[in-house]
């Protein structure tokens, strides 16, 4: 290919027109126009009140989490494995990493939460769905904290962030971490997509990403950046995150017991 016209060229100028494909087929398609509709119904609804954003370490294990039973709480990913052992579902689901959705999506939506669903994947979603979905539009440029969920969020290399912009949308004063261990066994080069040869030691259950699961080693250096940005953002407005995780590695939040919440 000819030096002017190179492939990082031909990706700067698809980008935007993407972009905007994106946006107006978002505003257009009945189960987008849906999704904004909701989303503005959920603006500042629980303003005040606090919720749980329920990571998926390992620590969830050593944590009592029927306590959560009439609680806010924000599930992610495959977090309903674990709702049988705790007798209830979380009140909200939250998925974005493509990998997971193309594996799960048939479980994911079988959850009876209010389910956070990325538009970018509604092909293998298939749209429109019951009305207990979601959609949400990624942001891919990277960086930035937003406020209000009918625009783009950035995913901050983690599902907790868009966990974290969902919370602040609904007007959510103070959200709790737990099982946000920030820590992981098996090692290797971020975002790579890697196939699970055995049980997982990275998760609450062995099943997680269990042997031939396809999933992408995690990138915690950009996390941090993206959870630097939400303690901001809540602080900001007299909001906090506060981080009861047992045990775990996280350092951007301030710690607190989680006995002592309840």
């Amino acid at each position: 290919m000819s030096p002017i016209f190179n492939r990082s060229l031909l990706d700067k100028m698809i980008s935007p027109l993407y972009k905007l494909k994106e946006e107006l087929t978002y505003h257009i398609h009945p189960a987008g126009r849906a999704s904004l509709a909701i989303l503005g119904d959920l603006r500042d609804c629980h303003q005040g009140k606090r919720c749980f954003i329920i990571g998926n370490g390992p620590s969830l294990q050593e944590t009592d989490l029927t306590r959560l039973r009439d609680e806010y709480t924000f599930g992610l990913n495959r977090i309903y494995l674990l709702f049988p052992q705790l007798g209830f579902s979380t009140t909200f689901l939250v998925t974005v990493n493509h990998l997971v959705v193309e594996q799960c999506v048939d479980e994911i939506l079988s959850v009876p939460s209010l389910k956070f669903l990325p538009w970018s994947l509604r092909k293998i979603i298939k749209p429109p769905l019951q009305s207990d979905s979601i959609f949400f539009r990624g942001d891919r440029s990277g960086g930035g904290f937003t406020t209000d969920a009918r625009r783009p969020l950035w995913q901050g290399a983690t599902v907790t962030y868009i966990a974290m912009q969902l919370a602040y949308h609904m007007g959510f004063n103070q959200v709790i971490l737990v099982g946000v261990d920030h820590t992981f066994i098996t090692q290797g080069k971020p975002n790579t997509e890697i196939v699970s040869q055995g049980d997982d030691p990275n998760h609450f259950s062995v099943e997680y990403f269990g042997k031939g699961f396809r999933w992408q080693l995690p990138d915690l250096e950009t996390s941090e950046i993206a959870y630097h940005m939400a303690r901001r953002a809540f602080e900001t407005d007299g909001r906090e995150i506060v981080d009861a995780t047992i045990g775990g590695k996280l350092t951007v939040f301030p710690k607190a017991d989680y006995s002592s919440l309840f």
